[in-house]
């Protein structure tokens, strides 16, 4: 797990120094400025819902972020996305994190092998991750409750499917949304790791899905954040 050391170095030195909550002066370019595109009066769920992809979202670069990744990741937690507009699948992830992957903004994960949703990664090579606020913390919780890949779960969701521009798969309901492209999928070793507890969990996720797993590095293609 070298590289992963080498991550976790870039991760913290891409975190920006203070928080989302930014206020804004009168004729501010927010889509420049503002890293979750705080409204004075947030929309309501039926008003998201009745909304474009081009009504909610404006496109900034990503070191704009100027929220904490380690809440967002670690906290707030992100949905990783893949799939077409036919079939599609999301799951939780709060393993991973931000930084430099071959050069460019990315991000990485630490996923179980056997995740659906890391199939269709694969599969499309692209992906969006999403990140919320609290108040749809019970909505996300449920992408990981049960796998897509033999239940109806994407159809059970109350949160609303939308298509990026470049045509990915996220929701209206994201405060952020990173699109990403799949650099590359590397499978973890018991060898590797220096800390008894963290060899036994994916020695015992092995003794689950019969493969160990995947450390998963993109590049970030495009960032989304609320008007």
């Amino acid at each position: 797990m070298k590289r992963l050391f080498l991550l976790s170095f870039l991760a913290v030195a891409m975190l920006s120094g203070c928080n989302g909550n930014v206020s804004r002066q009168a004729g501010e370019d927010i889509g420049n400025e503002c890293c979750a595109g705080k409204q004075a009066t947030p929309l309501t769920r039926e008003e998201i819902k009745s909304r474009s992809f081009g009504e909610l979202f404006d496109t900034i670069d990503v070191k704009n972020i100027r929220e904490d990744v380690f809440t967002l990741v670690g906290e707030d937690s992100g949905i990783l996305t893949a799939g077409t507009p036919e079939k599609f699948n999301s799951m939780v992830t709060s393993w991973g994190g931000w930084g430099i992957v071959f050069g460019k903004p990315g991000v990485f994960h630490f996923l179980r092998s056997n995740r659906y949703t890391l199939e269709l990664m694969r599969e499309q090579q692209v992906y969006t991750v999403s990140f919320f606020d609290n108040e749809f913390k019970d909505d996300i919780m449920q992408f990981g409750m049960k796998s897509g890949r033999d239940s109806d779960k994407m159809k059970e969701t109350k949160l609303t499917a939308v298509q990026t521009p470049d045509g990915n798969p996220a929701y209206k309901e994201a405060k952020i949304i990173l699109e990403c492209r799949l650099a590359e999928v590397t499978t973890v070793v018991p060898e590797d790791f220096y800390n008894e507890e963290d060899r036994k969990f994916v020695v015992d996720a092995h003794a689950e899905t019969g493969e160990y797993h995947k450390l998963v590095l993109s590049q970030i293609t495009k960032t989304w954040v609320r008007k």
